[in-house]
């Protein structure tokens, strides 16, 4: 990037120009475990209310070209499928995570980019190019206006979902380097989503435009239509709009050479990432536990910001530091079930809740916790996790990422077909293994 050159400009380049063989095996691996990982979460909702409701929503409005929503029979256009397939595979918070950002990656990215496969007959090596290259432009656009961005309020992995899902598609789409730019300045207009709304079905619409949109501004910047040459960057552009002028560097710098997206990591509990270090210092306190007085929780300020929080629903258990400790001390697990209507009514949750007290500590790095449990006597027993499972530090292998496909719901042969979509002509084939029948 030169000091004249836009941020759109680069990114641009990046996305039309890097060679299809310039991935080297260990990230095109790490491309299929997230595949994997979206395909399983979207399996294990397929039949939520959730899931149902934006599918009654979208149906109406559906054109004639189908594409295939993960689990059901029902099958809606490009559009329609990028919506819902998007909304599937965030719902549960179980999805990937980009760490330094708490961007989850794939979410947003991966369902236009298999409604366009299908619909359009492009390969699953050009699905995977594509997913790569467009989780990377999302996760170095989110890097450079962190941590002030989601500070303000702003869903990170929504607002920068949008640009990745551009990204992608304009990769996938086969444009050109000025086009490319184009994509990712229409989707600046449309990126959008608030913290606020994370407990409540507002942030399942958030998420599923940030999938329809990304492949909305790809399609008009294809069509011919145009965008400011520093959309992201500008004086009244993007990252300034929503809070801070970006890091450029974390943008542009070792584009190629340096991957975001190999830095990311799978959730082995359904729960907002920086609650797994808390889920995982309990489960090391249980053994041996006798009368609990007092259980202290301390962590980082994003840690409080998102989980010293009252109780309402479900999706307040997946992102609460008091249900994450009382479920992990009590039951000694941490799964879907767990993070349930039924689990937040447990009365004996519920008596545990109310013995958690969250404490900042700001020592303590992001995703990292400190958990001491206090006795009646006065007793203390301490458990501190600065690398939950599932992090950069202890990373899920492929075979615990299979297992927990099959545990939401997934089978053997969806398994095989998953790790197996880059060496399919026809995504078209693959995607049929993952509709319900009729």
């Amino acid at each position: 990037m030169t000091d004249q050159e836009s941020c759109g400009a680069a990114l641009g380049r990046f996305i039309a120009d890097f060679p299809a063989d310039g991935f080297s095996p260990s990230l095109w691996h790490e491309g299929r475990r997230s595949l994997l990982n979206f395909f399983g979460g979207a399996l294990g909702v397929a039949q939520d209310p959730a899931v149902q409701t934006a599918l009654r929503v979208m149906a109406p409005f559906s054109g004639p070209e189908r594409a295939t929503v993960i689990g059901r029979a029902e099958r809606l256009d490009a559009m329609g499928a990028s919506f819902v397939n998007c909304i599937a595979a965030n719902l549960l918070d179980f999805d990937d995570t980009h760490l330094e950002t708490v961007i989850h990656p794939t979410a947003a990215v991966a369902p236009p980019l298999l409604a366009l496969a299908e619909l359009r007959g492009f390969s699953g090596a050009a699905v995977l190019e594509a997913f790569l290259i467009g989780a990377e432009v999302e996760c170095r656009i989110g890097v450079s206006v962190s941590p002030g961005h989601y500070a303000r309020g702003w869903h990170i992995t929504s607002t920068c979902g949008v640009f990745g899902a551009a990204a992608g598609c304009a990769r996938l789409l086969g444009l050109d380097p000025a086009q490319s730019a184009t994509a990712l300045g229409i989707a600046a207009s449309q990126s959008a989503g608030l913290v606020e709304n994370l407990p409540s079905a507002a942030k399942n619409v958030g998420m599923g435009n940030a999938a329809r949109n990304g492949l909305l501004a790809a399609l008009f910047a294809e069509a011919g239509y145009g965008a400011a040459p520093a959309a992201i960057e500008g004086k009244l552009g993007w990252a300034r709009a929503m809070g801070d002028a970006p890091d450029i560097a974390r943008i542009t710098g070792g584009l190629g050479e340096q991957w975001e997206i190999a830095r990311n990591t799978y959730k082995p509990y359904p729960a907002g990432i920086v609650f797994h270090a808390v889920i995982d210092a309990c489960l090391d306190l249980r053994d041996g536990l006798g009368e609990v007085k007092e259980i202290l929780v301390e962590g980082d300020q994003l840690l409080l910001d998102r989980g010293d929080r009252v109780l309402r629903n479900e999706r307040d258990a997946r992102v609460s530091i008091h249900h994450c400790a009382a479920v992990a001390l009590l039951r000694g697990r941490a799964g879907v079930e767990d993070f349930s209507l039924a689990a937040l009514q447990d009365p004996q949750l519920a008596a545990l809740r109310g013995k958690v007290r969250a404490r900042l500590d700001a020592s303590l790095a992001r995703g990292a916790a400190r958990v001491t449990v206090v006795a009646p006597d006065g007793a203390r027993r301490v458990a501190e996790v600065r690398d939950p499972r599932g992090s950069e530090a202890r990373p899920m292998s492929d075979a615990e990422l299979e297992k927990k496909f099959v545990q939401n719901g997934g089978t053997p042969a969806q398994a095989r077909a998953a790790w197996g979509l880059d060496r399919c002509a026809s995504v078209a084939a693959v995607m049929q293994a993952f509709a319900a029948q009729p």
